[in-house]
């Protein structure tokens, strides 16, 4: 059927101030008649399309009324919109009830309600587009003292990714179970295929992976300690052995699929990009880092470290060393590695770094829990797995065992809730070591015997995970190399 005549209609406020904005109002009228005329259409229609999307003030404000009508059962019919808009003034300016009448004599079937709907929503969204190509154009000519040309890139990015994913991975609705079902027995099969029968991403720390089973996309893991424990060691490690095994196979679209390993997002707001990547030179080339920084190192070194350079250099892991990144910001880019580069684990490095964008909120455990919350939003978004590591509080300190628990986490609330596994990291060989007795003493001799076998022992202490057992994985700590590996003795893993 055609779309009904345009009737004389005058908004009261334009909703853009640009010439010739995109807009179908015979569409809007064809889908509010169709409304008016069969409430079961409303059952065709998406999330997607809200008040806001309609050009007419009016028919936005007219379609949030049938909605909310409906969605409390009851009936959304000419009579009664014309008794609730009686006040209105641009209802009386269109007609009143001959206007809704009207609609409803010239609606069309109601098998078209999605086919309107998608029109005015598209229409939408390039409205949307031109007002932020306006103020894009606009603040790039005006210059902002306190925002740089590369600030301005990113919130446009972001406001043109929010647009993008309007209505789409947000109101997906229900997905029918045989379809889930198909996605749980494809990730079985991925996993029955590889040599390890792990479903994630594997960190190839063995047991920890047979532990957690590697990192599963859309998954928030936490990593916490007190500080020297190893944190950001241990997570180098791991971003580092993904992305050294990165392999991937063409598709028939161009697309590249990762078949082994992955590209690694690593946001270091703490270190730099050099003091990070000279960590995992000395994991790989075997020669202390103290010593590379300090230059004593000879010429057999010196050349272990070329060549464990040239070895490393294509390694797929990409560095961010920006200090006080705000959430926003972390997203923006983690979005645009993704979308030019491929991107399958994220390491943030730490979280009580990582600034919020809304200025208001002063409460610290509000704005960790916006931080957290913002993470696992987009580690489902983007279905990667995301490391975030965390400090600790002092209260491990003051007891006696020193190994912590959930409790100790700062902020714990949000953390603890948020995350899907929540690992910590524990050493008794670094408290040993600052009760040093004094050297010659029988004490010394027996602090000495109980030290050496647990120098180098760590343990990761699964204290939560979502869909999995906790318990402690014990493995090989090089403080030298800050390197962590797979422990040598067999019984290695110790459930609590």
């Amino acid at each position: 059927m055609a779309l009904v005549p345009k009737l004389d209609l005058r908004p009261a406020a334009p909703v853009l101030d640009v010439p010739h904005a995109p807009a179908n109002l015979e569409a809007e009228q064809a889908l509010l008649g169709v409304l008016l005329f069969d409430n079961s259409a409303f059952e065709r229609l998406t999330d997607a399309l809200t008040a806001e999307h309609f050009f007419e003030p009016f028919h936005g404000r007219l379609f949030a009324a049938i909605a909310s009508h409906l969605r409390r059962g009851h009936l959304a019919e000419p009579i009664l919109m014309a008794e609730q808009f009686s006040r209105d003034p641009a209802f009386d300016d269109l007609g009143g009830i001959s206007y809704l009448a009207d609609l409803v004599v010239r609606a069309p079937p109601a098998a078209n309600a999605a086919d309107y709907a998608r029109v005015i929503h598209d229409l939408a969204l390039r409205r949307e587009l031109i007002r932020i190509g306006g103020d894009i154009a606009a603040g790039a000519q005006a210059g902002d003292a306190d925002r740089s040309a590369k600030d301005q890139i990113e919130a446009a990015e972001q406001q043109l990714y929010a647009l993008a994913e309007t209505g789409a991975a947000s109101s997906t609705g229900f997905v029918a179970f045989s379809k889930s079902l198909a996605g749980a027995v494809e990730m079985a099969a991925e996993a029955f295929k590889r040599d390890g029968g792990i479903s994630g991403l594997a960190t190839r720390l063995t047991d920890l992976d047979k532990q957690l089973g590697g990192l599963h996309p859309s998954d928030l893991i936490i990593l916490a300690a007190r500080p020297a424990m190893g944190k950001t060691a241990l997570a180098a490690n791991v971003a580092f052995n993904v992305a050294r095994h990165y392999a991937w196979e063409p598709q028939p679209d161009g697309t590249r699929k990762t078949v082994n390993g992955g590209v690694v997002a690593f946001f270091s707001l703490e270190m730099s990009a050099e003091q990070l990547a000279m960590r995992l030179l000395a994991e790989v080339s075997d020669v202390p880092g103290d010593r590379i920084r300090k230059g004593e190192i000879n010429a057999s070194e010196f050349g272990r470290i070329r060549d464990a350079a040239a070895e490393i250099a294509d390694a797929p892991l990409y560095i961010d060393a920006t200090g006080g990144l705000s959430i926003g910001k972390l997203t923006a880019r983690a979005r645009r590695l993704k979308r030019m580069s491929g991107l399958d684990l994220i390491v943030v490095d730490y979280l009580q770094l990582v600034t919020t964008d809304d200025s208001r909120i002063e409460n610290r455990v509000q704005q960790v829990s916006q931080v957290t919350q913002g993470l696992k939003a987009l580690a489902k978004e983007l279905s990667v797995p995301i490391i975030a590591l965390s400090q600790l509080s002092r209260q491990v300190e003051s007891r006696e065992d020193n190994r912590p628990q959930l409790s100790d986490l700062r902020e714990s609330g949000s953390i603890e809730q948020d995350a899907d596994v929540v690992m910590f990291i524990y050493r008794e060989a670094y408290y040993l070591q600052n009760k040093e007795p004094r050297e010659g003493t029988p004490e010394h001799l027996a602090w000495q015997e109980k030290l050496d076998p647990i120098r180098n022992l760590a343990e990761v202490i699964i204290g939560k995970q979502r869909h999995g057992p906790v318990g402690t994985v014990k493995m090989h700590f090089n403080p030298d190399l800050t390197r962590f590996s797979n422990y040598a003795r067999e019984g290695r893993y110790e459930p609590h």
